[in-house]
């Protein structure tokens, strides 16, 4: 992997998610320059499904750097997120001193607890020196780690190290590119946000998302993409879904109707898909049926009015 510089203005920030395939706005630009170039983690927020991880995959791509992720969850702790040691190595390491007579305690306890014998976990593989320069560090869906791990990250977010009692403090020579996303499923504290440089990632308008689909499902026929996408746009305004569908969904969908050959929306065909879509079966049911049919028939009504009018 070849480490590329990094983008020096806005437009060259946009340029450089271009030309990853990631269809990002001006604002989004604008912030991951600014981490960049003052060495803050960038904190993503926004609903589940609208491209903040794919945002740490792209800068890793473009820039050439290792992507290292962590991902969060419930129970998450350091011995999983930081380090643990090599226990049955250290054990065979003490059989084997022991056998040849070597009685020294202290001596031993340093032995064991070298280097050699640390497995090395997402959180200190970042701060590890690298060829290709400090790699992206992905610290996915933080929301669904405890608060006591999320306290934790305090110390390698402000100084960018980590300490380990048997060895002593580990401090990255130049800090590693960071990267956090939440689902905002809880409030993350305070004492962290102000650590970083904050985005809200929002759904792509119309004109967006069908670019989107146009470069992430090539073989989508244009009147399905623009069906489809404003399909979902009118169901990200009903306030009643338990959950709106994101890009990521929309992108499943497109797929998944552009393989059984649809070239536009068709209702019985859209009811029978809506589980690609939507994840709920109450939304599926709201949907499903003369909603979905009714969405369809504006849809082709306003599509009809364009083209007549620009005829």
């Amino acid at each position: 992997m070849t480490a590329q510089p990094l983008p020096d203005t806005i437009d060259a920030t946009s340029a450089l998610l271009d030309g990853q395939g990631y269809v990002g706005d001006r604002s989004l630009a604008t912030v991951l320059l600014l981490a960049l170039k003052l060495k803050r983690p960038l904190f993503l927020e926004g609903e589940a499904g609208v491209g903040k991880t794919e945002i740490a995959k792209v800068l890793s791509q473009a820039l050439g750097r290792e992507l290292i992720r962590l991902q969060c969850y419930e129970g998450l702790d350091v011995s999983t997120a930081v380090y643990e040691w090599n226990y049955a190595a250290q054990m065979v390491e003490i059989r084997v001193s022991e056998a040849a007579g070597d009685t020294d305690h202290g001596e031993l306890s340093k032995s064991v607890f070298a280097e050699r014998f640390l497995i090395k976990r997402p959180v200190l593989q970042a701060l590890e020196p690298s060829l290709s320069g400090p790699p992206v560090f992905l610290i996915d869906e933080l929301d669904r780690a405890d608060e006591a791990f999320e306290a934790f990250l305090l110390e390698v977010l402000s100084d960018n190290q980590v300490t380990i009692p048997e060895l002593g403090t580990i401090r990255a020579e130049e800090p590693p590119i960071v990267i956090i996303t939440t689902n905002r499923t809880r409030e993350i504290h305070d004492a962290l946000k102000r650590r970083c440089l904050y985005h809200w990632v929002d759904y792509p308008d119309a004109e967006r998302e069908l670019e989107i689909v146009r470069r992430k499902v090539p073989g989508a026929g244009d009147r399905l993409s623009r069906e489809l996408v404003a399909f979902v746009q009118v169901l990200r305004t009903d306030e009643d879904l338990f959950k709106q569908p994101g890009v990521a969904e929309t992108l499943d969908w497109a797929t998944a109707l552009t393989e059984l050959d649809q070239i536009a929306l068709d209702p019985d065909m859209v009811s029978d898909t809506l589980g690609v879509l939507l994840k709920y079966q109450d939304d599926i049911e709201r949907v499903r049926g003369s909603r979905a049919r009714k969405i369809i028939e504006e849809i082709q009504r306003d599509h009809d009015r364009t083209a007549s009018g620009s005829a």
